[in-house]
């Protein structure tokens, strides 16, 4: 079984749903979660939010917060997980900010520096990853990790918390 199978299955026998707030990884997460038949049920939708403008107005970020922290940071990412569970009603959510590559990094947030968030309820897990190894195998692995991240937080419940 795929893991984001797994989580349709889990999200159904508990009957929570599920959104998505994706910067870096450009849908890519909620493509993955509506391949799985009868997704519908659990899942309710997706902002992809590139532009800052989309962060603040549909994700409820701060601009405080990006000025302060930058739109790659664990605070951001935070905001748009808890910004997307308000907008689409949900009590699950997934929000992903990085640098996939290959240009735009900078010296304090390097090309592949992805910063997960994934909030379940009034719990958020947030991870961070660093190293580039090329565009898409730096979206895939932020891919992968905020579903295996979701995966562990609906079967095992929090690990690290950060409210």
């Amino acid at each position: 079984m795929q893991l984001e199978e797994k989580i349709g299955r889990v999200l159904t026998e508990q009957g929570l749903t599920l959104s998505t707030a994706e910067s870096c990884t450009g849908g890519g997460i909620a493509a993955l979660l509506t391949s799985v038949p009868g997704s519908s049920a659990y899942f309710k939708g997706g902002i992809v939010a590139y532009s800052n403008e989309i962060k603040e107005s549909l994700l409820h970020v701060s601009q405080k917060t990006i000025e302060k922290f930058g739109v790659v940071s664990e605070e951001t990412v935070c905001e748009m997980a808890k910004g997307a569970m308000k907008t689409l009603k949900t009590n699950c959510s997934i929000a992903t900010s990085g640098v996939a590559g290959p240009g735009g990094g900078t010296k304090e947030t390097p090309v592949g520096t992805i910063w997960i968030a994934v909030a379940y309820k009034n719990e958020i897990v947030t991870n961070k990853l660093d190293g580039d190894e090329g565009r898409n195998r730096n979206v895939q692995k932020a891919i992968q990790k905020a579903l295996f991240i979701l995966s562990n937080l609906l079967e095992n419940g929090k690990n690290t918390i950060l409210q």
